[in-house]
């Protein structure tokens, strides 16, 4: 029985072994692209911010391998219990039902588990909130079921980002339901404050490469931020379900240099109204008879006669 038990289990932890092993080895060889999802993966998106960047490492260094550490435990310890007491193999069961010094391990190791998950996860939730000075403002507003973007700080009024019909998607070789037709732009290294809004029902507007997810909820702004540090489109979507069409409101973003950035200002910004030139008649005007200039008459002052 024990050998069996032996087998049983070392089988069990090859199996569990050989998933963990393709897991990251599917994480590890997989092409990811940048800014978008890619087919087959099994982890997050690359990130494109010092946020992001903290967010892989807590899932993937701190989260994943204890994930998989308590799993592979708790599975050992079903097959330990399916093997070692069932009927035909202990036909007489024990009669205690109480460890005094097991259940304070099993109730301090989680406890401490807990501990340090929450060092790293506080950590991040303060990064989060801890926004630098920002180098610009954008007010994002959800719509049923598109989103409208305005650039406060730069006098450009709010403009409509709807998605980009299939037809066009492909003939620009980007991604449908993702690609739209008037993306978000900003600068490259620079601190964006965004401010989310809904104008009808909860949206929310989510970028995965930026780490970055926020509500947009009627009646309210909540406020999130990013930093890119490196340039090119990035695409996104709504994550709340907001209707009938919720899967047709992308969120793209295109981050460019900061001349690039200037040069899209300017050409968002309203040309200045044509003043028309001043139109000089040819045509003499009628001729008017002058009335004739007198000088100022001196003969009264000349006649009076003088007082003494």
């Amino acid at each position: 029985m024990q050998s069996r038990f032996h087998g049983i289990r070392a089988l069990a932890t090859r199996i569990a072994a050989g998933f963990v092993g393709a897991l990251w080895s599917a994480s590890a060889f997989a092409d990811d692209l940048i800014g978008q999802p890619t087919d087959k993966s099994v982890m997050m998106q690359p990130g494109v911010t010092p946020l992001k960047r903290d967010a892989i490492f807590f899932h993937n260094d701190i989260l994943f391998p204890i994930i998989t550490a308590i799993t592979l435990f708790v599975l050992g310890l079903l097959l330990w219990i399916v093997v070692r007491y069932n009927k035909r193999a202990n036909p007489t069961p024990a009669k205690w039902s109480h460890n005094t010094p097991l259940e304070i391990v099993w109730t301090l190791i989680p406890v401490l588990i807990l501990v340090v998950i929450a060092v790293f996860s506080f950590k991040l939730l303060f990064a989060y909130h801890d926004m630098p000075k920002p180098y610009m403002t954008v007010k994002a507003t959800g719509y049923q079921w598109y989103w409208g973007y305005e650039y406060p700080d730069q006098k450009i009024p709010e403009f409509v980002s709807n998605i980009l019909p299939e037809a066009k998607a492909k003939a620009a070789n980007v991604p449908y339901r993702l690609a739209t037709t008037a993306p978000l732009v900003v600068p490259v290294n620079k601190t964006v404050q965004v401010l989310v809004t809904g104008a009808d029902v909860i949206h929310s507007w989510a970028l995965p490469a930026f780490g970055v997810i926020m509500d947009a909820v009627p009646g309210r702004v909540n406020s999130t931020w990013f930093k890119v540090d490196r340039i090119g489109t990035y695409y996104g979507s709504c994550r709340e379900l907001c209707g009938v069409e919720h899967a047709f409101m992308p969120i793209e973003v295109k981050v460019v240099s900061q001349a690039d950035f200037d040069a899209w200002v300017a050409s968002k910004k309203p040309a200045a109204p044509a003043v028309a030139p001043a139109v000089v008649s040819a045509t003499p005007a009628a001729s008017v008879p002058a009335k004739p200039v007198t000088a100022p008459s001196t003969k009264l002052a000349l006649s009076a006669p003088a007082t003494h």
